[in-house]
């Protein structure tokens, strides 16, 4: 552990930049960083001591006094005034027994000067009421704030809201105890970083009447949710303004907003199955939404984040079953989208470009179970111009139903929307489609699926032989099968990896020795190092030609047996 071992002494933490402090004791320690960014870290007597001149750490036990003397000497003066005046004084001086979540002095300067005022200029009526509901007449310490818990305050029975995070951090109402479990002698009191209020609105009766919210509260009626909002429960809602919502193109908006199961998961998304205050984030974290999927909840130091973005305007409306944090940008989950949105990506974008010159947005963008292959951003080469040629390419990059990369099997053929057939490839570490592998976690949207891969896809054009004669720098390679007598072999329907020396390779070899080779060719080896793939120690120059019966790497020197290996016959190594 990073504490000090002087005695009674406990640690503090302050985010750098930042006015946040996080009291720290050995259950709720957060490794000098707090939301990404580093703490400066002091140390003082923990509550209930002080120190003694010429000893170490603070080992003097302060004798207990009652409520109101501890309020004064926790940093809650400013509540303990308001005590004063509001005639609570000789309640928290004398006898019994209660829990008094105090506001920090800071808590009550952030306060709006409009309730500030209303409450002081009434403070035997509204002043009282307030800091009532901040007792409970019991006492209760931090260990006893279970998560999800409510008790009963002072001001009419009304609930306080409990929640006891994973990460130690306790709130409630979503203020943070920010200097818990300080004893008195009639009590014990729990400094919190906000004046709280009592809940009395269930989230859908919140979203009713706040006018920023009312596209969401078209869309949630309109989804068939407003019920889910309205019953008991613990969620978390990240509820888009109407200007979120403007931000969306009129034409996708619309579309979401017309199909009842794409508004369901876009709404769904926006939901967390578990209550989270502001205050209880310390650090990214994946969560489940009711949609199914995950949203990242973090934050940047003050301010909450969604994936990494500080898009939250507003946090802790709390209501009595669970919380709104408003949000400035609508999240679209990838079930919502088409698949021509899916391919918005910058990955994938120049793969993007090309499905639409290629005039392929109406299959994108429809209600077709499709199957789009994207290939990355460095996989093409060159400037891409459309050619008729290119469009027929982009088009065997779309299969004709909507697959899941676990359902793929070594063998199976898939049909392109360009009419061809291409065939799947299982090895042990990757999952191809001819000679692109899939490079990323399925995107699953709408109606169809898009898989991102690492290879423009080159579908075979015909058997080894048939690629091997249309191009020209197999020409003395075809000569030499067909002296050799192998023409047959490699029209055979079997499954060969093919190891081609090119012209070049042949070029280089003396007279007699290439004589030799066109009568006899060489058995090839394989081997793999810093990624390149050798053969007998030679690079192979140009990887995956597809035909219909195998794969043809190009190499550019003739490859000679391993003494280790004799053999004398062309052998066709197959995977």
């Amino acid at each position: 552990m990073y504490f000090t071992a002087l005695p009674n002494v406990c640690a503090m933490q302050q985010i750098k930049g930042t006015s946040k402090k996080y009291f720290t004791n050995c259950k709720q320690w957060y490794h000098r960083k707090i939301c990404g960014k580093p703490t400066v870290i002091t140390y003082e007597c923990c509550p209930g001591y002080e120190k003694i001149p010429g000893e170490k750490g603070c080992p003097a036990a302060l004798p207990l006094v009652n409520i109101y003397s501890t309020l004064g000497m926790v940093g809650a003066s400013t509540t303990q005034m308001y005590s004063d005046r509001a005639q609570l004084r000789e309640e928290i001086e004398g006898p019994g027994s209660f829990t008094f979540f105090a506001p920090s002095n800071k808590a009550w300067e952030s306060l709006p000067t409009e309730i500030l005022d209303a409450l002081v200029s009434n403070v035997n009526i509204e002043l009282l009421n307030a800091l009532h509901y901040h007792m409970v007449s019991r006492r209760l310490t931090s260990e006893e704030l279970k998560h999800g818990s409510t008790f009963s305050s002072m001001y009419q029975d009304a609930p306080v809201h409990i929640h006891h995070y994973s990460n130690g951090i306790v709130t409630v109402n979503c203020a943070r105890l920010v200097k818990p479990d300080q004893h008195a002698t009639n009590g014990i009191v729990h400094v919190v970083d906000r004046v709280i209020t009592a809940i009395s609105n269930n989230m859908q009766s919140i979203i009713d009447i706040d006018d920023d919210l009312e596209t969401l509260r078209t869309a949630f009626a309109a989804a068939g949710l407003t019920t889910m909002l309205e019953n008991e429960g613990h969620y978390t809602v990240f509820a888009p303004t109407n200007d979120a919502f403007e931000k969306i193109p009129r034409e996708t908006l619309n579309r979401i907003l017309g199909d009842p199961i794409a508004l369901k998961d876009l709404l769904n998304y926006h939901i967390l199955k578990n209550m989270h205050c502001a205050e209880s984030i310390v650090s990214g974290t994946p969560m489940e939404t009711l949609q199914g999927t995950m949203l990242e909840v973090g934050c940047d130091g003050e301010h909450m984040t969604l994936n990494g973005k500080a898009i939250i305007t507003k946090t802790d409306q709390l209501a009595t079953n669970g919380v709104i944090h408003y949000i400035g940008e609508l999240l679209i989950p990838d079930s919502a989208k088409t698949l021509l949105e899916l391919a918005e990506s910058s990955s994938v974008s120049t793969a993007t470009r090309m499905f639409v010159e290629a005039g392929l947005t109406p299959h994108l963008t429809g209600s077709e179970a499709l199957t789009m292959l994207a290939p990355l951003n460095d996989a093409f080469k060159g400037s891409m111009t459309m050619t008729p040629s290119m469009r027929k390419l982009m088009s065997n990059h779309v299969l004709k139903e909507q697959l899941s990369s676990k359902a793929l099997y070594h063998g199976q053929e898939l049909e392109t929307l360009g009419g061809l057939k291409l065939r799947v490839f299982v090895y042990r570490k990757n999952l191809c489609i001819e000679n692109a592998c899939i490079a990323a976690h399925d995107k699953v949207g709408r109606y169809a699926t898009m898989f991102t891969v690492d290879k423009v896809i080159t579908p075979p054009m015909g058997n080894i032989m048939d690629v091997l004669k249309a191009d020209d720098r197999f020409i003395t390679l075809v000569n030499a099968i067909q002296t050799a007598g192998m023409t047959e072999l490699l029209n055979q329907q079997k499954v060969f990896t093919f190891f081609a020396p090119t012209n070049d390779a042949f070029n280089e070899l003396p007279q007699d020795e290439r004589n030799r080779l066109m009568r006899d060719l060489t058995p090839f080896f394989v081997s793999q190092r810093n990624y390149t793939v050798y053969v007998n120690k030679i690079p192979v120059a140009d990887a995956d030609l597809m035909a219909t019966n195998g794969i043809i790497h190009a190499v550019n020197s003739i490859i000679r047996p391993l003494r280790e290996y004799r053999v004398y016959n062309i052998e066709l190594w197959i995977r």
